[in-house]
C-alpha cells in the first residue's frame, strides 16, 4: 500500500512530471472543457497528493499504466484518514477525469479509477436564509448609505450583487462573469454560462433588474455587450473573492451567521421559489442543475420547514 512521507518531506511533484502528465491536462480542462479556475486548481491539488501518495509506496517508478483496482482502493481507504469524504469523492472525481483524459491520448490503457468504491457521502441539507433574513441583508448596504458607512457606488454595487445572487439564482462566478450583453433589460432575463460553460436563462426579478438599471444608469462607466456589470471603483471587474468579502461585511450588519457564503443565497432561491409551490423541474432549469436529484435536496429543506411550522402552530403536533 502506499504511503504519503512526513508533512515535512510533503513537495510538490517535479517540473518534469508536471510538464509530461498534468500540463497538458490542466490546458485540457481549462481551454476545451472550459472548467473554472477553482476545479482545475481542486484537480491540481488531488493529482500532488496522488502523485506524493505513489512515491511514498514505490508505485511511481512502476508507471501510471500499471495500476490496480485494488491499488486505488488501498489509496482510497488511505484517503478517509486524511480527508473528509467530500473532499475525497473531489479527489476522485479528479483523478477520474486524469486517467479518461491519458486513455483517450492513448498514454495508458485503462482507467483505475472507474467504479472504485467510494464512502456514501451524508445527505446535509443546504444552509439558507429565511425570507425575514434575506430582507434584512439586503437592506444592509442602505443602511451603510444612510448612516455614512458606505458611498453611494459601493452601497448600490453591493445591492446589485446581492440581489442578483438572490433573485437570479446564480452561482458567485456567474454573477462576476456577468457582461451587460448577456442581459435582455426588457425582458428582464440574463444568459449566464454555469458549469462546463452550459448556458441558461434567468430570470432576474423585479427588484433585482430596477437595482440594476439605477447602477447601469447612474454609476457604470462601460456598458457595452463585453462591459462587466460588477466592477470595482477603478472599473475593474469585481473578483469572487471581493464578493465574498462583501457579503461578510453585510452578514455581520445584519447579525447572521459569518459562515454563510455567497452559494447560500442560491439555496435560499431555490427554497423561497420551492415554498412557494414552484415546480420542481422548473426549479431545475433555472439553477441549471444537469440532474433532477441534485436539485431535489432543496424539497427536503422545504418539508423541514413545513414540519416546523407544523409543530409550532398545529395544537395536535
Amino acid at each position: 500500500m502506499g504511503q504519503l512521507p512526513k508533512a515535512e518531506k510533503l513537495e510538490p511533484p517535479p517540473e518534469a512530471v508536471l510538464a509530461e502528465w498534468w500540463a497538458p491536462f490542466e490546458t485540457y480542462l481549462a481551454y476545451e472543457r472550459r472548467y473554472s479556475r477553482y476545479t482545475v486548481r481542486n484537480y491540481r491539488q488531488a493529482f500532488d497528493d496522488f502523485y506524493r501518495w505513489l512515491v511514498g509506496g514505490g508505485l511511481w517508478e512502476r508507471g501510471l499504466d500499471g495500476l490496480t483496482v485494488r491499488e486505488i482502493r488501498d489509496f482510497v481507504i488511505e484517503g478517509q484518514r486524511r480527508f473528509d469524504r467530500r473532499t475525497l469523492h473531489n479527489h476522485a472525481s479528479g483523478l477520474r477525469s486524469f486517467f479518461k483524459y491519458w486513455v483517450n491520448k492513448g498514454r495508458v490503457r485503462g482507467n483505475p479509477f472507474r467504479g472504485v468504491p467510494l464512502p456514501k457521502l451524508e445527505k446535509k441539507l443546504p444552509l439558507f436564509l429565511t425570507e425575514e433574513q434575506m430582507l434584512k441583508l439586503l437592506r444592509g448596504p442602505q443602511r451603510l448609505l444612510e448612516n455614512g458607512g458606505a458611498d453611494a457606488f459601493t452601497a448600490w454595487r453591493d445591492r446589485l450583487a446581492m440581489e442578483l445572487l438572490y433573485g437570479g439564482g446564480l452561482r458567485v462566478s456567474e454573477l462576476v462573469g456577468l457582461n451587460y450583453g448577456a442581459i435582455d433589460f426588457s425582458s428582464g432575463v440574463a444568459r449566464v454560462l454555469g458549469k462546463g460553460q452550459k448556458e441558461r436563462l434567468c430570470p432576474l426579478g423585479r427588484v433585482a433588474l430596477a437595482v440594476l438599471e439605477k447602477w447601469r444608469a447612474e454609476f457604470a462607466r462601460d456598458t457595452g455587450p463585453d462591459a462587466p456589470v460588477l466592477v470595482t471603483p477603478g472599473h475593474a471587474r469585481l473578483s469572487v473573492r471581493e464578493v465574498q468579502r462583501l457579503l461578510k461585511r453585510y452578514l455581520a450588519l445584519a447579525d447572521l451567521p459569518m459562515d454563510l457564503t455567497p452559494h447560500k443565497l442560491r439555496h435560499s432561491y431555490a427554497t423561497h421559489l420551492l415554498n412557494a409551490g414552484a415546480d420542481l423541474r422548473l426549479v431545475q432549469e433555472l439553477l441549471g442543475h444537469v440532474s433532477l436529484n441534485t436539485t431535489q435536496v432543496y424539497t427536503h429543506v422545504s418539508m423541514a420547514r413545513l414540519r416546523e411550522v407544523y409543530d409550532k402552530a398545529h395544537p395536535r403536533a
